[in-house]
């Protein structure tokens, strides 16, 4: 029981912050639920079903507030969903990959961080059949990895001037949801074990879901939110060298 409670409040801590900007917080769940003993063949699947609930309520939140462009995120998301249900069905050992995804963050927290991207620079709309490649290959690795791939797109739109960091974290989201779905579609059978508390972690998570992207969307400013940005960044990738 004791466990239990505290894995509910570790979960309700990752949809907050993630949930805040525009994530759903899968890396997260993927390494909590790897700390207390998940059957790995597992949690892909659960990671997934919370990633789907907490992106959907962020995405509604910045929807709302009036963040998202569907132009924005069409070419990724028509590059990225066939190749997330690929991925979902590959089985392969991440040591390797999860180093190089992990040094990917570190840089783009520093790049976030300390690189000026100038207020200057207009916003400008990305190559389509480079959004496409981009989209195929965070779609794959979200497949494979059993995350949406989101705070992959976010660092991408906000340092490519293609977004600013409210578009992005709503264009991630919606990249999150879909590409979830997409994801929970390709798992292999063997990959889909449902949990008791499942239920209850859904709720959890889809609380803390809601104060988190309604304090994102609304109350953030924008250098506030590429702190918490750069946070969730920072956190994923440190959880990619050491789980």
């Amino acid at each position: 029981m004791q466990y239990e409670l505290l894995f509910i409040a570790g979960i309700i801590l990752i949809a907050f912050f993630y949930a805040s900007v525009g994530h759903g917080g899968a890396s997260g769940y993927l390494a909590l639920m790897a700390l207390f003993g998940l059957a790995p063949d597992s949690i892909r699947f659960n990671a997934l079903i919370m990633n789907m609930f907490v992106s959907g309520i962020a995405f509604i939140s910045y929807y709302r507030a009036g963040y998202f462009k569907y132009r924005l995120v069409l070419p990724f998301l028509v590059g990225s969903i066939p190749f997330a249900y690929i991925g979902a069905q590959i089985i392969i050992n991440p040591t390797v990959y999860k180093i190089l995804l992990g040094i990917f963050l570190l840089i783009a927290v520093i790049r976030i961080l300390f690189v000026k991207t100038g207020q200057g620079i207009p916003i400008h709309k990305p190559p389509i059949y480079l959004a496409l490649g981009i989209g195929s290959v965070l779609g794959l690795i979200s497949g494979i990895i059993g995350i949406g791939g989101g705070i992959l797109l976010s660092p991408i739109l906000i340092l490519a001037r293609y977004a600013n960091t409210k578009e992005a974290s709503a264009a991630s989201a919606f990249f999150i949801l879909l590409n979830s779905a997409s994801g929970l579609a390709g798992l292999p059978s063997q990959s889909v074990d449902i949990q008791p508390h499942l239920v209850y972690w859904i709720a959890a998570v889809m609380c803390a879901g809601f104060i988190g992207a309604s304090i994102g969307s609304r109350s953030f400013s924008e250098y506030k939110l590429k702190l918490v940005l750069s946070f969730v960044l920072l956190a994923a990738s440190l959880k990619l060298f050491f789980y």
